[in-house]
């Protein structure tokens, strides 16, 4: 079986609101808690209603009747509600994940009669054998996403480890634009160390 990185995409709009909505709804419960843990340990009522409002809201709803109603009330909470639930279904709709394949071709030109591209793969080894141009460099693996490309090194310099991530990074995007690869980041990580000696490995 092929296996694949999915990426998921979703609305930094949706995401906020919907944290935002579940803040409150966590704090609501929270709120609520406390006054039944202080109506549990026998704390006056009146108390907690002043605190909560709870009573106070309910005698107020309860005695509402048909004719305290008016039409533009009606007609108020009626356009609430729509909007409402207009913004919940654009909401959910921006909230779905949109999955897609993480690794795919990189389209370098499109003619008429055919277009050119590069697999993965291809720039995922240009990188690696641009990171292994330095005898420090043990291992090098790359991997192509939307974002760039993610490059592990194993060395065995560990004196040196900064310079030989910075001249990775560099040669990668040299060896990159030399073959006329156009990739917005290359992002190296220290994936291990290699002792070359025993002196080393103490």
């Amino acid at each position: 079986m092929v296996r694949r990185r999915i990426h998921l995409e979703t609305s930094a709009l949706a995401s906020a609101v919907i944290r935002a909505l579940a803040f409150l709804l966590g704090a609501a419960f929270v709120f609520y808690g406390v006054m039944l843990v202080m109506l549990a340990t026998k704390v006056s009522p009146g108390t907690v209603d002043e605190i909560s409002g709870f009573r106070t809201a309910y005698d107020y709803l309860a005695g509402l009747e048909a004719a305290d109603i008016s039409g533009a009330d009606r007609a108020i909470v009626a356009g609430v509600g729509l909007l409402v639930g207009i913004g919940a279904a654009l909401l959910l709709w921006r909230a779905l994940p949109r999955p897609h394949l993480a690794r795919h071709p990189l389209l370098l030109s499109a003619e008429e009669i055919g277009e050119t591209v590069v697999r993965p793969r291809a720039m995922e080894r240009v990188v690696e054998l641009a990171a292994l141009e330095d005898p420090r460099v043990t291992a090098a693996r790359a991997r192509f996403d939307d974002d760039g490309v993610v490059l592990n090194l194993q060395a065995k310099d560990a004196q040196h480890l900064v310079e030989i991530l910075r001249g990775a990074r560099s040669r990668a995007r040299e060896s990159l634009e030399h073959h006329g690869l156009e990739l917005e980041t290359v992002d190296v990580t220290f994936a291990g160390y290699e002792a070359s000696t025993r002196r080393e490995l103490k």
